[in-house]
């Protein structure tokens, strides 16, 4: 009987054996499965007088090769494998709408400029001015197209959004309740390896939406958490999340995660302790890479619209009517806040006229309780300014942007401003008739006739930069937009050999507009210093050469009838235009290098992205190739098993077959 139970008990362990080899076998594609082997121990031996005598085999356990850390790390970097690749899809995306060549919106801009040349070699030809207005116009066409298909972006990350956090609630779901049925065979003192394998894979593709932390439970079960410490998992119960516009910035159109526990209000999740997941990729893209874009496309259009405008409305047209405004553009943007704070960033109130100052960037206002009262940041890249009350922030420019809060918050309160959000969206063309073109110079400069220096006009122009006295707290200059008529008999510079000048006919002083802030030029007389221009009531004058002792310029209304339609052959306003091209306005590119600016951060944010991607991608691959050796199946090594388990469990059969042949002998011995 001894021999039978070693040769049943061998035959049992290697048909268990034969079992399991058959399992992973059949498991070897099967995703977050682990190789599973059978671990055999000795049954005690029985003692005799001889010694002890075996008692052959039996099964242990069924082990499952698992390593936990390298399990951990290998999901980890998945999850940040998938944060960077799809930023790196959706920043491609976002790039193709910048794109280059005759059709790319830095072509309509330079066609827009160049167009100004034939207005101002023929002011009165209504051909040369229809063709400006055109490329105007198209201009403004591009920017919208390209502010939609930002907007087509946006939209169908929103979407995926969604469907992410559908999907990260399935994978909660399925967690607890695998979790439950743990729980409940963990009595049974035996490892449930299949089950444990479905939880590490639902864990490992839950971590490829949003990145988790886990901490085992007494009971067997896993406790799954997102955002830094709130438990998405906990034994079997599962807590949903939602995406949606922050409520701490209302109406900003900011994505956020929000964890939503029974019976409390929902948790707006931290973008930045989300860590990595494809959820955690498309909120950083959406609100950090598509803002930019935004900002900056939003930018390009506020600054080249303004300034355009600006020098516009400083002109006469061919009637003699002062220019409008070539485009529709927002005059203010409110901000955002779920307190009592209330405002606005106010684009009409200047102190000077300054888009060339404009960062493309958001601004939050945080609230404090004493001196500073509170603390203006630029996000793009953290600067902070700090003011000591209303009237205080009011009163300043912040990247040329003027902040008119009605109402301050409460202490912590923040507010939210997205100053270039719509720009590129509304801008539209104004100016229809091609006489509204105002390519003439309100001005009108003269030499003395009787001068006898070499003193030569180098270029006059209208600035609408004018001295207001009045200005709290301190007289300064303004842009006003407006230039002070001259009277019938003209404003009359009067010079004299030693470099110096007097005016006449003018009630304020020139600018010293290399002063810092910009002030009146000490006087009279005034220095005079050839190739600097002369700033006066709205205008100014560049002279070259020399002066004698009462040599003489004039400057009169252009519009006065002793100069009849001379304005009508005078593009010195189209020239002012057209040099616009060559102002720096973005980040020291020059207006017509904007796009090409645009073109070349959108790049190098795109190309960073895509570097990250390769990097965290060649991480992964590592990470999971090791946990894989530990895990995986090898079919060569599993068929080297299933020949080894198939000869043990032939051999154990043959066991059976002698003890069944001697015990057969043995009873026909005793029936003799």
């Amino acid at each position: 009987m001894s021999l039978l139970n070693v040769g049943a008990r061998a035959l049992l362990a290697n048909q268990v054996a034969l079992k399991t080899t058959g399992h992973n076998i059949a498991n070897v594609a099967t995703a977050g499965y682990s190789r599973q082997s059978v671990v055999m121990q000795t049954v005690p031996g029985q003692f005799t007088g001889a010694g002890y005598i075996g008692k052959g085999v039996e099964v242990a356990t069924i082990l499952r090769n698992h390593n936990e850390l390298l399990t951990r790390q290998a999901a980890a970097a998945q999850s940040v494998q998938a944060a960077d690749a799809v930023r790196a899809e959706r920043t491609t995306q976002m790039q193709e709408v910048f794109g280059g060549g005759k059709s790319g919106l830095g072509a309509a801009i330079t066609d827009m400029m160049n167009a100004l040349g034939d207005v101002i070699a023929a002011p009165t030809d209504i051909t040369a001015r229809t063709v400006t207005l055109t490329r105007m116009d198209e201009m403004a066409a591009r920017m919208r197209s390209s502010s939609e298909q930002l907007q087509q972006v946006a939209y169908s990350v929103a979407e995926q959004l969604k469907t992410d956090v559908v999907r990260i609630n399935q994978l909660a779901a399925g967690i607890a309740d695998v979790n439950d049925q743990i729980s409940r065979v963990k009595g049974n003192g035996q490892t449930p390896n299949d089950l444990l394998d479905q939880r590490d894979q639902l864990i490992r593709e839950l971590n490829q939406y949003v990145q988790t932390t886990q901490i085992p439970a007494d009971d067997g079960s896993v406790g799954v958490f997102v955002g830094g410490s709130q438990a998405l998992v906990l034994s079997n119960l599962a807590t949903p999340l939602t995406v949606g516009e922050s409520k701490l910035f209302p109406g900003s159109q900011r994505q956020t995660l929000y964890f939503n526990p029974p019976g409390v209000a929902p948790v707006e999740l931290n973008e930045d302790m989300l860590g990595g997941g494809q959820t955690a990729g498309l909120l950083r893209f959406v609100n950090q890479d598509l803002t930019e874009a935004t900002n900056l496309l939003g930018r390009l259009a506020m600054s080249i619209g303004s300034t355009l405008n600006y020098q516009q409305q400083l002109g006469l047209t061919l009637d003699g009517a002062q220019g409008k405004q070539l485009f529709s553009l927002p005059t203010s943007v409110r901000g955002s806040s779920q307190g009592t704070a209330a405002g606005q960033i106010d684009f009409s109130s200047s102190t000077l006229f300054t888009p060339s100052q404009f960062a493309a960037s958001d601004y939050e206002i945080r609230f404090g309780n004493a001196t500073p009262a509170g603390v203006v940041t630029r996000l793009s890249d953290g600067t902070t300014f700090t003011f000591t009350d209303l009237n205080d922030l009011r009163s300043r420019q912040i990247d040329g942007l003027t902040f008119d809060l009605t109402a301050a918050g409460g202490v912590g309160e923040r507010m939210l401003f997205k100053p270039f959000n719509g720009a590129a969206t509304n801008i539209q063309m104004l100016v229809a008739s091609p006489r509204d073109l105002a390519a003439a110079n309100p001005i009108n400069t003269a030499m003395g006739t009787t001068n006898g220096g070499t003193l030569q006009l180098a270029g006059s122009q209208a600035t609408g930069l004018e001295w207001n006295p009045a200005a709290l707290p301190v007289p300064k200059v303004e842009a006003t937009g407006n230039v002070t008529v001259p009277p019938p008999t003209g404003v009359v510079l009067t010079f004299d050999a030693n470099g110096t000048f007097t005016i006449a006919g003018n009630t304020n002083a020139p600018l010293d507009m290399n002063s810092n802030p910009p002030s009146l030029l000490a006087g009279p007389p005034y220095a005079y210093v050839p190739g600097q221009a002369i700033h006066v009531d709205g205008w100014a004058v560049t002279l070259q050469g020399t002066p004698h002792t009462g040599d003489t310029v004039t400057v009169g209304n252009a519009l006065e009838p002793q100069y009849g339609d001379q304005y009508t052959r005078n593009a010195g306003n189209a020239s002012a235009l057209q040099a616009l091209r060559d102002v720096k306005m973005f980040d020291e590119a020059t207006l017509s290098d904007g796009y090409a600016s645009l073109m070349a951060q959108v790049g190098t944010r795109t190309q960073s992205a895509l570097n990250a991607s390769k990097l965290s991608d060649s991480i992964a691959d590592n990470l999971e190739a090791s946990r894989t050796a530990v895990s995986g199946v090898n079919l060569d090594e599993e068929a080297a098993r299933l020949i080894q388990f198939q000869q043990a469990y032939q051999a154990s059969a043959k066991m059976l077959q002698v003890a069944q042949t001697i015990f057969d002998n043995l009873l026909q011995t005793m029936g003799r």
